[in-house]
Parts: structure tokens; sequence; C-alpha cells
């Protein structure tokens, strides 16, 4: 019992070493992405289209801009859509998860409401929204802002029903509390944990459906260095031998992925313990 409980805490100590360095190099990317914003719109004619060296270790494009400055921006950018638009995301989530559970009326609109979106293709939601909303940074946040929060709020409706039919659910209602006291009091807390790591797995969902709306032309505006952009520019020389202008960002956009992926399985670690013995 002894051995198998150190293995269990090993397990979740290793998840979240794991976790910190992935923040740590999240941060760091963020940071300085954003502060070489401008340097990434730089041209140089003289230095366009050389391969990676020590001086340009992702190589320069048509234009002669650095591509790991470039990518750097591109994902900062990215990172910075994928928080604000998880967090709003979220909060409408929770918000209609916690609704639930205010009685069967409410179930039933909420339940309705998150078939109905769930049922109209995603990405073709997310294009319609991002593009009504004139393309541009706040079409990409408002369109996976309002595409982004079914799944997590299918789970905290269904978690929140399942609460609701526990005993000391049943016993405050029968003492004279109300749907609002019941749902805030004894329903909320529970939902919390699972909201965190919704949360925190929303992030790389959000960062690729950004980049995949700018590579189709629905996203962020071309003079912007964002990896969509990037990644689509970069389409057009390929079959000229310029492979260096979508493998490193392409890459880099999977371990910015993954990276998120690691922080959510370390915050479900913590949470459930019964998680670190998978």
């Amino acid at each position: 019992m002894e051995r198998d409980r150190g293995r269990i805490w090993n397990r979740r100590l290793f998840l979240l070493y794991m976790a910190g360095f992935s923040l740590l190099l999240l941060a760091g990317i963020t940071f300085s992405g954003a502060i070489q914003a401008d340097a990434a719109l730089i041209t140089d004619f003289s230095r366009k289209n050389l391969a990676p060296s020590l001086r340009y270790p992702f190589g320069t494009d048509w234009m002669g801009r650095d591509m790991f400055v470039r990518t750097l921006a591109g994902l900062s950018l990215s990172i910075r859509i994928g928080l604000l638009t998880a967090g709003v995301s979220s909060v409408i989530a929770f918000g209609l998860g916690i609704a639930a559970a205010l009685g069967r009326y409410a179930d039933g609109v909420i339940g309705c409401i998150i078939d109905v979106v769930m049922g109209i293709p995603h990405m073709l939601l997310l294009v319609l929204i991002s593009f009504a909303m004139g393309k541009g940074f706040w079409g990409v946040v408002a369109g996976i802002s309002l595409t982004h929060w079914t799944s997590l709020a299918r789970l905290l409706r269904a978690e929140a029903l399942q609460i609701r039919e526990s005993q000391y659910v049943k016993i405050a209602g029968k003492l004279g509390k109300g749907p609002f006291y019941i749902a805030l009091r004894h329903i909320m807390p529970h939902l919390l944990p699972q909201l965190l790591v919704g949360v925190v797995l929303m992030f790389p969902h959000a960062i690729l459906h950004e980049a995949g709306i700018t590579f189709l032309g629905f996203g962020l505006p071309p003079e912007q260095p964002a990896i969509g952009v990037i990644l689509s520019e970069s389409m057009s020389y390929l079959s000229m031998g310029k492979w260096w202008l979508a493998l490193f960002p392409g890459l880099l956009l999977v371990l910015v992925v993954l990276m998120f992926h690691v922080i959510g399985n370390a915050a479900g670690s913590v949470l459930d313990p019964g998680q670190a013995q998978l």
C-alpha cells in the first residue's frame, strides 16, 4: 500500500514539474513574442529566402523577415487570443451549467441551446461569426468565444444535474432553501474543479481554431504576424524548396498545444487524485 501511494505521489510530482516547466516556457514565449511584435514586421530584401543558420535559426522569408522572431510574435498573439477566448467561453459554460440546476424548465431550455449550437458545423459557425464581426482580432475572439463553450457546458450541466439529485441537496430543498441558494451554495463549489480543467484544455482548441480560420483568410489580417498567416503565406513557397517557412512555425504550434495538454493533465491529477493512477 505504501509503495502504491509513493508511486502515485511520484507521478503527481512529475506531472506538476512538467506543468510548471510548461507554464514557464509558455510565459517566456508570450512575453518575448509581445515585445518583438514590431521587430517581426521589419523587412530587409538583402537577406530574403535565407535557409536556417546560426544567425537566423528559422531562416528568413521572401521579404527578408526573421522567421524566428515572426514565429514567436505569432505564437504570443495566439496564446493571448486563447487565454481571452477560453476565459469568455468558460464563463458562458459555467453560467449555463449553474442555470441548468435551477429546475427542469431551465434545464430543458439550456439543453436545447446546447444541442442547436452543437448541431451546426463548428468551423462553419466560427467563420460566419468572425466574418460578421468584421474579421480581425475582435472577430476572431468573438467567433471562438461564442462557439467553444458547448462541450464544457454539457459537462458542467451533467455534473450539476447529478449533484441536484443527491440527498443533501434534496434535504436543503425540504428545509425551504430556494433553487438559487442551492445552485450557488451547494452545486457551484463542486463545479469549480471541472471548470478549471475545462478552461485549461480549451486553450489548445482555441489556438488551433484561430490558426485555422486565419489560414483560410477569415481571421487576422495578413499584416499581423499570426501563425495562421505565416502558414498560409508559406504554402506558395513550399514547392520552391522553402520548407523552413512552414516547418518551424508548425512544429512550435504543435509544441504549444502539447504544453497546454500537459498543464490540463496536471490540473486534473491535482483536483482528482484518482487520475494519478492512470
